[in-house]
């Protein structure tokens, strides 16, 4: 009984009343498939002359003919040249570069020239004022006299130097020479040698007469330069 149809309104046949809503409602979407709408949606027409612009590709296809054609003559120019090695005909062979105030440059170029070999001459033939060996000697002495005033030597750092080796080669001269001078005093009188006075570049030892350098060397050898 359920899969009877069921009328939506009261009906005396069950069957007629089927087919009478089964034909109203194929009208209704016959009606529903012919009906035009009331609004325009469609999409506008398109049209071609406003997407392909012809005469812009007709305008571009000029100018690279154009390139074309220029680029074939320049390249014949090119072959040209390549096979006869060129040639200029507007040279003029007789044609003299002028210039209006070369003259005038030139007397300039001279008066200088002779300005600075004058003055050339000048500063040869100039005698100095001050002298450069004078001024070593005077150095010199000053360092001399640093090195026997100082506590420490100027040239503790860089013993290699050459007034500090000299100075001390000549206090190992001095000792050598002075014990020299004691032994054959010993070897003489057999008596205690005396020595008095002072040596230049070091003073005297009371103890044993050596000559003991003025400049005083921080290290763990003995103040008395040894041979």
């Amino acid at each position: 009984m359920h899969r009877a149809y069921q009328p939506l309104t009261p009906a005396n046949n069950i069957y007629l009343r089927q087919r009478w809503d089964q034909e109203f409602y194929e009208e209704h979407r016959k009606k529903i498939s012919l009906a035009k709408s009331v609004i325009d949606n469609k999409p506008p027409k398109t049209y071609m002359h406003l997407h392909i612009k012809l005469k812009k590709l007709q305008m571009e296809g000029e100018r690279l003919a154009i390139v074309e054609r220029d680029n074939r003559i320049l390249l014949e120019k090119m072959a040209f040249i390549m096979r006869t090695g060129g040639s200029v005909d507007n040279r003029k062979e007789d044609y003299m570069q002028k210039s209006l105030n070369k003259t005038k440059r030139q007397r300039e170029l001279l008066r200088i020239t002779h300005e600075n070999f004058a003055i050339l001459k000048r500063l040869t033939a100039k005698e100095p004022h001050y002298h450069h060996m004078r001024w070593q000697d005077e150095w010199n002495i000053n360092q001399r006299y640093m090195m026997n005033i100082s506590k420490f030597p100027l040239y503790w750092k860089n013993k290699h130097l050459v007034p500090y080796e000299v100075h001390k080669e000549k206090i190992a001269e001095a000792n050598r020479r002075i014990r020299n001078q004691q032994e054959q005093q010993m070897n003489d009188k057999g008596s205690k040698p005396e020595v008095s006075g002072s040596k230049a570049n070091g003073t005297v030892s009371p103890q044993s007469g050596l000559l003991s350098p003025q400049i005083r060397i921080q290290s763990p050898s003995s103040d008395h330069v040894e041979d």
